[in-house]
């Protein structure tokens, strides 16, 4: 059965129903509410994950920074040509991680800003129709005591005054009502043709980031990974330095 958000009933009738005043779930206007505040959230996501982006790469390349500093790169050659290829993929990821977020930002964040806008102007359509409705009704009441009275002279000449009120009324709710009933679900089913380009442009801006990520890296890997050791073999490698150290009389344990 079709839903009707705003019908209207007889005079002596509830004009709206309680059913109706509420919208349901699968309503335009209902979920255009949501809509609102989703569109907000993935704005203040999106936002707060480029802003994470960011300050992860900007981390790395101080990491890389501090190291290059390091007194021990003055002491032993391979140890700096190390940490001057770590420092150059640090700061070369940081500048692809910053294009990748100028991309997102005008592909993604400022879209869903300026889609965001729209919101308050839809919703004082919604209560510029509510405000109608009410006059509507008050105008309409009145008309219904008139018409229950008694018919004299008096009576009737105040009957039809607010029958005159009633209808230009009457007829703004109406037009209010059926702009809302055609449009809504217009705006509500444009969503995905809006936001569809924008979430393609996400993908690719991570696509073309990762690749790079993996180029920068696997050149950073056959730099500094000339004993061919594997990830196990260091970490075992790790511990028998470590246990050297531990051994050293002024570390023991007391």
């Amino acid at each position: 059965m079709k839903w009707i958000p705003f019908k209207i009933g007889q005079p002596k009738k509830q004009i709206v129903s309680k059913t109706v005043s509420r919208p349901q779930k699968n309503s335009s206007l209902f979920s255009s509410f949501r809509l609102e505040d989703q569109t907000k959230k993935l704005h203040k996501d999106m936002k707060k994950s480029t802003e994470a982006d960011l300050a992860m790469s900007k981390a790395a390349v101080k990491i890389s920074t501090d190291l290059l500093s390091n007194p021990l790169c003055e002491q032993d050659q391979t140890f700096l040509e190390s940490m001057t290829a770590l420092d150059t993929a640090m700061k070369r990821m940081d500048s692809f991680n910053q294009e990748k977020v100028n991309q997102i930002q005008k592909t993604v964040i400022d879209p869903l800003k300026k889609y965001g806008g729209v919101f308050p102007s839809l919703n004082m359509a919604v209560k510029r129709r509510e405000q109608a409705l009410q006059d509507y009704k008050r105008l309409q009441s009145k008309v219904e005591k008139y018409e229950e009275k008694e018919k004299t002279g008096p009576v009737m000449v105040k009957l039809h005054q607010a029958r005159e009120e009633l209808r230009p009324v009457k007829e703004d709710f109406e037009a209010k009502n059926k702009q809302l009933l055609e449009e809504m679900p217009k705006f509500y089913h444009s969503r995905i043709d809006y936001f569809q380009p924008s979430f393609e442009a996400l993908i690719r801006a991570q696509v073309v980031y990762f690749t790079e990520m993996y180029k920068i890296f696997s050149e950073l890997t056959s730099q500094m990974d000339q004993a061919g050791l594997t990830d196990e073999q260091r970490e075992r490698e790790t511990e028998a330095k470590l246990s050297e150290l531990r051994a050293l009389s002024i570390v023991a344990d007391d």
